[in-house]
């Protein structure tokens, strides 16, 4: 029988033959294409404490006019509250694609670990990490040069509901950079917290024309207060203050509604920084690095060696297995299980999620799955054969009278494997990620690819006879 070139370029195949090319190119360059955990590549982790002192003070201070006490459990909420808030504004910050490639989590009752991989240098971590970019608006009581000028009228003591903070602003070639001190409330409810966007632009800053500047815009409760605030204050300063230091202190002509900007000494990547840590949001408390440790990459090469040996020791004994039990059949649920690593290491890379270790475990528990369907699927198809059926005809039965059990049994792994990804943290994510994406690749070469080459082989080749 004749085959035409036409009946191959346009068999079910050729869409596969494509996916190989890409295939070929993403395998020699998958050091590029791939994240790696820090148990593979090494890297940093870093313990930061929260402090929460000053919060429960605070709520200690706003439950004072009312007499009601707070209660241990409520000061252990508000802990809880913020060390959950805070890994919440560092997620936002670290892990963009939010499929696990910075762990971030809780470690004990205070404590947030983070594991940074592939950063090796400390300083870089905790750049990264950034600071609390705590905005506060607050007003302005008193202003002086000096600290024992501002509390002069206070016989030199602070009072008890107000704090000192600093401006220090940077002279020219003329003149010495001057250090202004700010007497302001110690609490305020007008924080970072109800902003809802802050982006860096060119504007007009000081009486100076292009100047970075902040432009913040508060959510609707915070613009409500905000313009509470400057309407009852015309005439005074107000205060931003960002992390205890006064940004600026412009004085309030107007009443301002939900917009509002902050004027610096700073250029435009320092202006561009200082946005993006307040559009993750600020600190619900204060951070402290308490501990750092660097893991070295060679730790993390042996693994990965570990690793490859295992999925291709894997790989032979299915290839053995397969080849033994059902013959040619056999050599297409090995190709099978090719694609399915290839589809794997390719979503990986799609959704820039990171491999870990247990990633590799996943992946070679997904590989040794996979076998299931094709066996399903062939021992229909021996039966349907064995009965005197057409090789079509077993094939078609055989896809058809496999494809619920299949179904059946992947969605059930699918589901505990998103279990296990929502309920659990670092290794176990990026265990059930892999065995997420393990899944999906099954169903897809199990049920498409491995019935096109069924198809390519009877249709295309025009072979009546297989092996199995």
């Amino acid at each position: 029988m004749t085959i035409s070139l036409k009946r191959i370029l346009f068999s079910p195949l050729t869409a596969w033959f494509v996916v190989t090319l890409f295939g070929i190119y993403f395998v020699l360059n998958l050091r590029q294409n791939l994240n790696f955990g820090i148990d593979l590549v090494g890297g940093t982790y870093i313990t930061l404490e929260v402090k929460t002192d000053a919060l429960i003070e605070h709520e200690k201070a706003m439950r004072g006019s009312s007499g009601k006490p707070l209660t241990e459990g409520e000061i252990q909420e508000i802990i809880k509250n913020a060390v959950h808030d805070n890994i919440e504004v560092l997620r936002s910050r670290l892990d963009k694609s939010g499929v696990g490639e910075v762990t971030i989590a809780a470690h004990g009752e205070k404590n947030i670990l983070i594991e940074l991989p592939n950063v090796h240098n400390p300083e870089q971590a905790k750049a990264m990490i950034g600071k609390s970019a705590l905005l506060e608006v607050k007003v302005v009581d008193a202003v002086a040069d000096s600290q024992e000028e501002l509390l002069k009228k206070y016989n030199g003591v602070v009072p008890v509901d107000k704090i000192v903070v600093k401006e220090v602003k940077e002279g020219d070639y003329a003149r010495r950079p001057v250090t202004l001190y700010y007497l302001v409330p110690k609490y305020t409810d007008l924080t970072g917290k109800l902003l809802k966007t802050a982006h860096a632009e060119i504007g007009n800053a000081r009486g100076l024309s292009m100047q970075p500047i902040i432009i913040f815009e508060f959510k609707a409760e915070g613009a409500e207060k905000f313009y509470q605030l400057t309407k009852k204050n015309i005439g005074k300063s107000i205060a931003l203050i960002l992390d205890n230091e006064v940004i600026t202190a412009p004085r309030v002509s107007v009443a301002i509604r939900d917009r509002g900007q902050i004027e610096g000494d700073f250029d435009m990547q320092h202006a561009k920084d200082v946005a993006l840590m307040l559009r993750a949001g600020a600190f619900t408390a204060p951070v402290e690095v308490v501990e750092e440790r660097h893991i070295g990459p060679s730790l993390g090469e042996a693994a990965v060696r570990q690793g490859v040996i295992a999925c291709v020791i894997g790989l032979v004994l299915l290839f053995l297995f397969s080849l033994f039990f059902y013959k040619m059949a056999g050599l297409f649920a090995f190709i099978v299980l090719l694609y399915n690593l290839l589809l794997i290491l390719f979503a990986l890379s799609w959704f820039q999620a990171a491999l870990t270790l247990p990633g590799i475990a996943g992946i070679v528990l997904s590989i040794g799955m996979a076998i299931d369907a094709s066996i399903l699927i062939y021992e229909r198809i021996k039966e349907l054969l064995a009965s005197g059926a057409s090789l079509k005809k077993a094939v078609d039965e055989g896809f058809s009278g496999a494809l619920a059990v299949i179904l059946d049994a992947n969605i059930t792994h699918f589901l505990v494997a998103v279990v296990l990804y929502y309920l659990g943290a670092g290794p176990i994510q990026g265990f059930a990620v892999t065995m997420i994406i393990g899944i999906i690749a099954t169903l897809l070469t199990g049920l498409l690819l491995l019935r096109a080459l069924f198809d390519f082989y009877i249709s295309t080749l025009g072979i009546q006879k297989i092996w199995i």
